[in-house]
């Protein structure tokens, strides 16, 4: 038997606790069936990890070992938190609670405020840069943009560590943190924000946690409490796991041992947070006894990626590294990874977007394929790539999908239809369940064909055709069900935030793709400076920019393209080198150069220059970027951005870019996505000095991009014209 990671979207729940375990590999069968005293799990990439713990959980409570109610199950994502409830539901364990430690600690904390601390819980604030940044103003000390984010983080390091205000210049430099600010001023903005929540009475994410571990130690009969309700423990992406979490982690276990830990520490790439692995690599010095099981068999990825992996693991050093898992594939040989150079990051971009509509067009999904980068900022230029190429694609990181408004209303309508369809007419010729979906959602915009271009129409149409997708697996998987059945499908999925594959290629920095898996992905911009990217120093920050990309080629099942780009702009200086992540395992890599033998495919290397004669013809004829203010060549994105050097004069007008800016927040705010996702700070400030008059204006801007134009150009015309912008089309 094989563990495959991919299961029908709704098998039918099994029908005994024997049945769990049908399908579930040898050392998975171990994980699931040791269901008493502390148990470790090391499970590689791609080794069913989830799969191994829920079928434990799922079979503990079929054989009657485990009451659903005294489970508690952390991980450290409401995604991923979501996910386990959805499979637990599908095993027949829907009554185990699945939550993040924060989730699961804010609970706690809201049912024993009033009798711990008495009257009404602070109110908790979702962002935390506001607050910093009055507390820097109370301080008369000026932040910048980065200054201010990276002060931030540096709160939040401090309070998951553990570490008070007086205590945080010893600790930082203990740790080898290179603090944004000197840390006598940080600990004086730390101790500033700190008094700033006590006056406005609120409370942010770290103080859920420490309140809550506050009051179980300090309050013996409330700790009896939650122990006596949850008896038995698992967690999930245990190496990932800050000392305060794990110190909440031993107040709810007490002194007793029922405890499952799940992780890989070659998986461990939050360290910045705080997050550290030794708990994991540990836990057999603190339970003697422990059961320790290891996942080796890769039942995602080909020997070909696999390999890959396995040799970038390799060449690793440090405490991580020395208990690294060596992966064996399951599955059948593929192709060999692609490598390619290219002469510039915008042609890189050009090129991977070319690979994709290739791919595209011989029936690879689009919902299959990922582009992962190092850095946020990166995505603006294979956006505007995959916009030119007309491929749809989504940022991972935006909106829920069932929080989408488009996705709402479909919701409203299939309920009502559910509900009232027998007097309603658009449903009189359906004959299925996918047909009346089809013809509810053909009046909320659905259409056979999709719409032309990349902008909110299509992005709507995407979402109602995720439904219809959705609409006609179910009906296979059940046959027989009615859209009533559906209805109640959609709100077990919704509640769990389980959602349905939206057809579009994946943008992903590497940090947010962990836990995700494509057929195809392609790994950019992997060149030294970016990986590892340059204010990595010492070797333990070496090592996890290694163990980054490690999470980088594991994501993918079949094909794997690795990409980087002699300069960063057109005409610039080619300096760079591919990563010496690399050296030894690209062919002609062994000695760090860039590699320039074996061109074609069946070397599995890719050649990335478009001046071979069978390559496509670039769409734009790049020139150099000048500074429109001293002549200076630009190399810098930012720069090219505003086509100035950032210390040339600036005449952009103030009260367009603050304009600019509260829109931008309020349109972040309607999308739950990022701000810069909208438009980057830089972009703005071009866009307020150069006051665009009409849409060619508007377009030439760079960071604009054609879908950006369709989706915000009318709104940001009108600002710039000192009219108020007419909203968003799509309601976001």
């Amino acid at each position: 038997m094989t563990a495959a990671t991919h299961s029908p979207l709704f098998p039918q729940v099994p029908d005994s606790a024997d049945a769990v375990l049908q399908g579930l590999d040898p050392e998975q069968r171990e994980v699931a069936t040791a269901l008493h005293g502390p148990v470790c799990v090391l499970a590689g990439a791609g080794t069913g990890k989830t799969r191994a713990i829920t079928h434990r959980i799922a079979y503990g409570v079929r054989a009657g070992i485990l009451q659903p109610s005294t489970v508690l199950a952390v991980t450290f994502t409401n995604r991923a938190a979501g996910e386990m409830r959805g499979r637990l539901r599908q095993l027949g364990a829907g009554g185990v609670q699945a939550r993040t430690f924060h989730s699961a600690a804010l609970r706690q904390l809201q049912y024993f405020w009033p009798k711990a601390i008495g009257g009404s819980m602070p109110r908790l604030v979702d962002r935390k840069i506001q607050l910093v940044a009055d507390a820097a103003a109370a301080c008369r000390i000026r932040l910048d943009r980065g200054e201010l984010r990276d002060t931030t983080g540096e709160i939040e390091w401090s309070k998951v560590t553990q570490t008070v205000p007086a205590d945080y210049a010893l600790a930082a430099a203990k740790a080898g943190r290179e603090t944004p600010r000197d840390p006598a001023e940080i600990v004086q903005l730390y101790s500033a924000y700190e008094d700033l929540k006590r006056e406005r009475g609120v409370i942010d994410f770290e103080d859920v946690l420490l309140l809550t571990v506050a009051i179980l130690q300090d309050r013996h009969d409330i700790a009896e409490q939650v122990r006596s309700q949850y008896q038995h423990f698992v967690v999930d992406e245990y190496q990932d796991v800050s000392p305060l979490q794990q110190r909440l982690l031993e107040l709810w276990l007490g002194d007793r041992d029922n405890l499952c830990v799940v992780g890989d520490a070659s998986q461990t790439i939050y360290s910045f947070t705080g997050a550290t692995p030794d708990h994991l690599l540990d836990f057999r010095t603190r339970h003697p006894g422990a059961t320790v099981v290891k996942l080796v068999r890769d039942y995602r990825s080909t020997p070909q990626v696999v390999h890959l992996a396995n040799g970038l693991l390799a060449q690793a050093r440090g405490r991580a590294a020395d208990h690294r898992l060596e992966l064996i594939s399951q599955r059948d040989p593929g192709p060999e990874p692609g490598y390619a150079e290219y002469t510039d990051e915008p042609a890189e971009a050009e090129g991977a977007a070319r690979r994709i509509r290739e791919l595209i067009d011989s029936g690879v999904p689009a919902s299959e394929i990922a582009v992962l980068f190092r850095t946020n900022s990166q995505s603006e230029t294979y956006e505007q790539a995959l916009a030119d190429a007309g491929i749809p694609y989504q940022l991972r990181g935006a909106e829920r999908f069932f929080d989408r408004p488009e996705v709402r209303k479909a919701g409203i309508a299939l309920r009502g239809a559910a509900r009232f369809g027998g007097n309603d007419s658009l449903l009189d010729d359906a004959v299925d369940l996918p047909a009346q979906v089809r013809a509810v959602l053909s009046g909320e915009g659905w259409t056979t064909e999709p719409p032309a271009g990349s902008g909110a129409v299509r992005e709507r149409w995407e979402s109602l055709a995720a439904l219809v997708n959705l609409a006609q697996d179910f009906a296979v998987a059940r046959p027989g069900a009615t859209l009533g059945d559906l209805v109640a499908e959609l709100d077990e999925r919704a509640n769990a935030q389980h959602a349905p594959t939206v057809q579009g290629v994946t943008l992903a920095s590497l940090h947010s793709a962990k836990g995700l898996e494509w057929d195809v992905v392609f790994l950019v911009g992997v060149a030294e400076g970016m990986m590892p990217i340059t204010y990595a120093k010492t070797d333990e920050q070496i090592e996890e920019e290694r163990r980054l990309l490690y999470v980088g080629v594991t994501r993918a099942r079949e094909h794997l393209h690795v990409s980087w780009s002699l300069a960063r702009s057109p005409g610039g200086r080619a300096n760079r080198r591919p990563s010496r992540f690399l050296d030894g395992l690209r062919p002609g890599g062994s000695t760090g150069t860039a590699g320039r033998a074996g061109a074609g495919r069946s070397g599995g290397v890719e050649r990335g220059f478009t001046t071979r004669p069978d390559a496509a013809p670039r769409r734009t004829q790049r020139t150099v970027a000048r500074c429109r203010v001293c002549g200076r060549t630009l190399t810098d994105a930012g720069e090219m951005k505003l086509m100035r050097c950032e210390d040339c004069p600036s005449d952009m007008d103030e009260g367009l870019y603050e304009r600019l800016r509260e829109w931008r927040a309020d349109q972040a705010r309607r999308s739950g996505q990022p701000a810069f996702c909208v438009f980057t700070d830089k972009t703005l400030m071009a866009i307020a000095e150069s006051s665009p008059d009409d849409e060619g204006d508007l377009a030439r801007i760079p960071g604009v991009g054609v879908r950006k134009l369709n989706r915000y150009g009318a709104d940001v015309l009108a600002i710039c014209a000192g009219r108020q912008p007419g909203g968003d089309e799509d309601g976001d």
